[in-house]
């Protein structure tokens, strides 16, 4: 019976101690083990290894770094800033110089300016009126003045409009002339010349067109000595500054055309417009007419005649 007790207790210790010696290879081999009871009623409860551990923690740890490492920098954001401000002033400093009119004489630039004025007053003009016109045919009576006054004073306005523009297109032709006398960048003969003929020559026949075809190809002469001003200016016929001085100015006429145009044609439908056949004909019917009136006065002259 000693015996006996004395070999249960060495085996039992032979068995601890193989079993810590597995559970100590099992936890340096990243396993998990339950430790070994007495009992074999209690079942065993695995247990987290510190390498399942780190290896369930290492996704959340990348994803911190990797956005630590993108995150922008608060003094990265100040510098996107400041490069976006410095960017944007440069663009804006380039679109100034080139706009500039500094380089243009003032009073060259005061004048100009003040050239432009009546196109825009009778650009304005002719929009308001053209308001009243459509306001007194819609409620019967305009805001200020009647529908019929309205529509007389747009008449009376439009061989204003048209006739100065037909003063400015010829003096912006004989500027060319006044070139070519200077020899400002050389003689250029005939074809200097010919800018400042075909200039009027363009601008005067459209005194006798109906006032939307008149406004039209002023808009397409003034385009195309714009354009002839600018390769001029560029070629060094004309002074660096004229090109664009006459970009500024001919911007504001053609807008004021266009104005007057979308003015117009709102009441396109509302004001009868007389073209210049119309005018014709009716120039011939009134002569028609005031020879018929001669020759009835001078029957009725002869009719006295013969009765005396």
């Amino acid at each position: 019976m000693f015996y006996r007790n004395v070999a249960a207790r060495s085996a039992l210790r032979a068995f601890s101690s193989s079993n810590a010696s597995v559970a100590r290879s099992a936890l340096a081999n990243n396993v998990f083990k339950a430790p070994l009871t007495s009992s074999a009623r209690y079942p065993a409860r695995p247990t987290t290894s510190p390498s399942l551990a780190l290896a369930t923690r290492k996704p959340v740890t990348t994803a911190l770094i990797r956005h630590a490492s993108t995150a922008p920098k608060e003094g990265k954001e100040d510098e996107a800033d400041v490069d976006m401000m410095a960017g944007i002033k440069s663009e804006a400093k380039v679109i100034k110089d080139t706009f500039s009119l500094s380089s243009v004489p003032k009073e060259a630039l005061y004048l100009g300016m003040a050239g432009v004025v009546p196109y825009v007053a009778t650009s304005l003009e002719t929009v308001y009126l053209s308001y009243e016109i459509n306001r007194a045919a819609s409620l019967g009576d305009g805001l200020i003045f009647s529908g019929q006054s309205a529509e007389l004073m747009l008449h009376m306005l439009e061989p204003i409009q048209v006739g100065y523009g037909a003063v400015i297109l010829s003096f912006l032709g004989a500027i060319h002339w006044g070139l070519e006398w200077a020899g400002y960048g050389g003689k250029l003969g005939y074809k200097r010349y010919a800018a400042g003929v075909i200039a009027p020559a363009v601008a005067w026949p459209t005194l006798l067109f109906p006032v939307e075809y008149a406004l039209i190809s002023q808009f397409l002469a003034f385009t195309f000595l714009y354009y002839n001003d600018a390769r001029a200016a560029a070629a060094g016929r004309a002074p660096a500054w004229y090109g664009m001085y006459r970009f500024v100015l001919t911007f504001i006429v053609g807008a004021s055309i266009v104005a007057s145009l979308i003015g117009r044609e709102q009441i396109a439908n509302t004001v009868t417009e007389h073209s210049f056949k119309d005018k014709i004909n009716a120039l011939l019917f009134l002569q028609k007419k005031e020879k018929e009136e001669a020759e009835a006065r001078r029957k009725a002259e002869l009719g006295e005649e013969d009765s005396e």
